[in-house]
């Protein structure tokens, strides 16, 4: 399971990026929870993968931070 902080606000803005990260890592589970004061991005996927989610976060205009135990 990997955590990351995120600035997104919107729901709609959490679905369109749920659809996006699906498409590039297939088979993971995606969650948002926008209530969170660090706007909480879930994401449970096999493989190392997250500087690339921070990647396609930052791309789409996002701040994308890892959070670590």
């Amino acid at each position: 399971m990997y955590v990351f902080k995120t600035n997104i606000r919107e729901a709609d803005q959490g679905k369109n990026l749920t659809k996006i990260l699906h498409s590039h890592f297939p088979g993971s589970e995606i969650s948002f929870d926008l209530g969170d004061c660090d706007k909480v991005l879930r994401i449970k996927h096999y493989g190392t993968f997250a500087s690339q989610a921070v990647d396609i976060l930052n791309h789409h205009g996002f701040d994308c931070e890892e959070l670590l135990d």
